[in-house]
């Protein structure tokens, strides 16, 4: 287009040209040669048209998706994460609105998430706080007497409260990336055994059997605290879901834990979503924290973790710690 527009000022230039000199006596212009300037005009007269009417409409093609991204960015900005747009355009604008609609769309599911985890933290200190309360102030009253079982009952809602609270600041630490482990040489097998041996009693008062195989194996360098921490979320998970008469089987071979249990199993929908923060089953207990902080301290050893279906039912978790 730019060569024709420079072919056609060149030939208007020629023309005129042309006629001042034939005025003045000094040559004979051929003005049949005009006849090949109109046609010339007009195919770029047409030319320029046609971009323009072209430029105008790819031009409204891709300021209405942006119209409309804009808008749904604004709302967003203010907290409606319900926003989406419709995938219209070019492809880039396409891609464009595609990608948008993603974000919005785990904006709304991660606000969703954080409000039913503030109503689950209240729910959760709520009742220790209650059980608390009316046990001091019956002591207090002298409803109660002060013996060991009154303040036994105390002690235990002050350690919920304080694992509730543990569980929240490990989280917060591993999102932040300030999660520090103490790596030391640690025995994995005896490890378990003694993990395994602090919820047997809580197993057996609910009708559930834990059994461990355990394959031996040389020291590994990990934080023990956490690595028992991560087996005593996905026991207790276990057991949340596994019924009286069931059983629990832990092993240790190849360098990776494995906690199955008997339960009722996991849904197909829901298993990818299960060590997602605060994410729970409508019929599950506790505040969905456990396997979340399970999977970040696994990954911070340098290991993955994994869920499956375990054979003849029920649910297995499978991690390792890394090399």
């Amino acid at each position: 287009m730019f060569v024709l527009f420079n072919l056609f000022i060149l030939s208007i230039v020629f023309v005129v040209v042309g006629l001042i000199a034939e005025t003045l006596g000094f040559v004979h212009f051929p003005f049949h040669a005009i006849r090949f300037i109109v046609p010339l005009g007009i195919i770029f007269v047409v030319a320029i048209v046609a971009v323009a009417f072209v430029a105008a409409y790819n031009l409204r093609r891709l300021s209405r998706p942006l119209d409309d991204l804009l808008a749904a960015s604004n709302r967003v900005a203010e907290g409606d994460y319900s926003a989406r747009i419709e995938e219209q355009g070019p492809p880039e604008a396409r891609a464009v609105a595609r990608t948008f609609n993603s974000m919005a769309e785990r904006l709304q599911a991660t606000d969703r998430q954080r409000r039913d985890m503030l109503a689950d933290v209240t729910h959760e200190l709520r009742t220790p706080l209650t059980v608390i309360r009316g046990e001091v102030e019956g002591m207090l009253d002298g409803v109660y007497p002060a013996d060991e079982s009154r303040l036994r009952s105390i002690l235990d809602e002050t350690q919920l409260m304080s694992r509730l609270v543990d569980d929240l600041r490990t989280l917060a630490m591993a999102e932040a990336g300030a999660l520090q482990l103490r790596r030391e040489p640690t025995d994995v097998a005896e490890l378990i055994l003694e993990t395994v041996s602090a919820h047997r009693s809580v197993m057996e008062a609910q009708g559930v059997r834990i059994e461990s195989s355990l394959a031996p194996a040389p020291s590994a360098d990990v934080d023990p605290l956490r690595v028992r921490e991560v087996l005593s979320n996905i026991l207790t998970n276990a057991l949340r879901h596994t019924p009286s008469g069931g059983q629990i089987s832990v092993t240790y071979a190849g360098g990776e834990i494995s906690v199955s249990d008997t339960g009722s199993g996991i849904a197909p929908e829901i298993l990818p979503h299960i060590f997602e923060r605060f994410y729970k089953s409508s019929d599950s207990g506790g505040m969905g924290l456990g396997l979340s902080i399970a999977k970040y301290l696994v990954e911070a050893h340098g290991g993955a973790i994994r869920a499956e279906h375990a054979d003849g039912g029920g649910t297995r978790i499978v991690f390792g710690l890394g090399g």
